[in-house]
């Protein structure tokens, strides 16, 4: 089984994606293009769904309708590895972190490669206010009042070339500052990526608050990536650097374990991972009596589908997972 991405595979675009990828590509000047693909085949287990409770349908996809986990134990339970394994590691150990000043590398197909300050590229005339589910790929979730600019809107910062497929972004990755990266947990620095069409979808945001607050460092201060309907993972946090690419970038979890971590990670119900069912879910509820709410049915693309699935038309989601 290889999950990596291929480049020479690609996927079949139905009439109406490639002509709102245009609409998208458009409107940054970009050409639209044929998007490589990559996943792994794997049946899903079977699991029992105990006190399933749906979410309901957003009204407004920009602000879930979900109660909103609590700041303190939305700034208490992260998987942040730069700063240690423990849910409790980042908060004990990010206090330390420098976020001022703080420059974002753009390199690779742009215009000009070239630093950014994080007011150049994110201004806060630009900033605005999203309510999103996070859902971690190991089963449990969090809804989050994030601030921040739209993703769509730093690409065109960018200046991306025309022939620009996917956009990478990197964390910062001191061991001054960051006790984890003295551990060998993962190959430092931290990579993730997207293909342009997600990159551009409206969803796609740079948040630099939550709660209407500074991002603490715990959360990816000074600035990070929220996609919500992928996995927790694919919103990399602390971002450093960001570059244009033709070809797939290879991404940290999907380069050390393309079988269980794929380039894709949407939410999918339907493909487990080896260790966490994705059928359900635990939401955080922080009550003062117990740390998670019942389990919940956990929806397609995190319960965005009717925004996104157009995007992945005409795949094999249990093969791109």
């Amino acid at each position: 089984m290889n999950s990596k991405l291929d480049p020479k595979a690609l996927s079949v675009t139905p009439e109406e994606v490639y002509l709102q990828r245009r609409h998208y590509l458009r409107l940054f000047g970009m050409a639209a293009t044929t998007w490589p693909l990559a996943g792994c085949t794997e049946d899903a287990k079977q699991h029992k769904v105990i006190d399933v409770q749906a979410n309901s349908a957003d009204a407004d996809p920009m602000r879930a309708s979900d109660p909103l986990t609590r700041f303190e134990d939305a700034t208490s339970y992260n998987n942040f590895y730069e700063f240690g394994t423990g849910k409790g590691d980042p908060r004990r150990h990010a206090g330390q972190l420098r976020t001022t000043p703080w420059e974002i590398h753009v390199s690779g197909l742009v215009e000009e490669p070239r630093s950014f300050s994080l007011l150049e590229l994110l201004p806060e005339t630009s900033r605005v206010e999203r309510i999103y589910r996070l859902r971690c790929v190991e089963a449990w979730s969090m809804v989050i009042p994030w601030q921040g600019v739209p993703l769509a809107e730093v690409i065109e910062r960018c200046k991306p070339l025309p022939d620009a497929a996917y956009i990478a972004f990197d964390s910062l990755a001191d061991p001054t500052q960051m006790p984890g990266i003295r551990q060998a947990t993962l190959e430092w620095p931290y990579t993730e990526a997207l293909r342009m069409d997600e990159a551009l979808h409206p969803l796609s945001l740079m948040a630099t608050g939550m709660y209407r607050r500074s991002l603490p460092p715990q959360n990816g201060a000074p600035v990070r990536l929220v996609v919500p309907w992928k996995y927790g993972f694919k919103s990399i946090k602390s971002i450093v650097s960001i570059r244009f690419t033709r070809e797939p970038p290879e991404t940290t979890w999907n380069r050390m374990q393309p079988s269980e971590y794929g380039f894709f990670a949407n939410v999918n119900p339907d493909v487990d991972h080896p260790r966490w069912s994705q059928r359900s879910e635990r939401r955080l509820a922080g009550d003062g009596n117990r740390a998670f709410a019942p389990r919940i049915a956990t929806l397609p693309f995190n319960g965005y589908a009717k925004q996104v699935e157009q995007l992945y038309r005409g795949m094999d989601l249990h093969q791109w997972f």
